[in-house]
């Protein structure tokens, strides 16, 4: 399953990211995974949540971002949760904004393989999303 946290940049998406992850570390059964685009929020999550710094990984356009995704994947089977902060930044989807629904798409297919969540924020506002996107929404700022 992907869920999305939408609005533009500097609208308070990466803290509610932190109080959603922070939340549901509780409860989860499973491991916690964090990808940012560095290692700012460290101190600001739960030490149950394992934190990757995507710049650190040479990166540089989608498919490689979904293949990074799949070999965190295949290292953790107890994997439950995943959140995506800058998610079109990390995705490298800024410039290529038109592959951001085939993008999640491939996740939302990952996520249903290996029952996994994906919770996503991005710099978008609600309106810019299209309606199958919309149904993924779970808050905008």
């Amino acid at each position: 399953m992907v869920q999305l946290i939408v609005g533009k940049k500097g609208k308070g998406k990466t803290k509610h990211l932190l109080d959603k992850v922070n939340n549901e570390v509780k409860a989860a059964s499973g491991s916690i995974v964090y990808l940012d685009k560095n290692s700012k929020h460290m101190y600001e999550l739960n030490n149950k949540v394992r934190l990757i710094d995507c710049s650190r990984f040479p990166l540089t356009n989608s498919d490689e971002f979904i293949g990074f995704i799949c070999g965190i994947l295949s290292q953790d089977h107890d994997l439950e949760l995943m959140y995506l902060d800058s998610f079109l930044c990390n995705a490298k989807l800024e410039e290529n904004g038109d592959q951001m629904e085939e993008c999640i798409d491939q996740l939302e297919n990952i996520g249903n393989m290996f029952n996994v969540t994906f919770v996503l924020s991005v710099s978008k506002d609600k309106e810019e999303f299209t309606e199958e996107l919309q149904d993924k929404i779970v808050f905008a700022l």
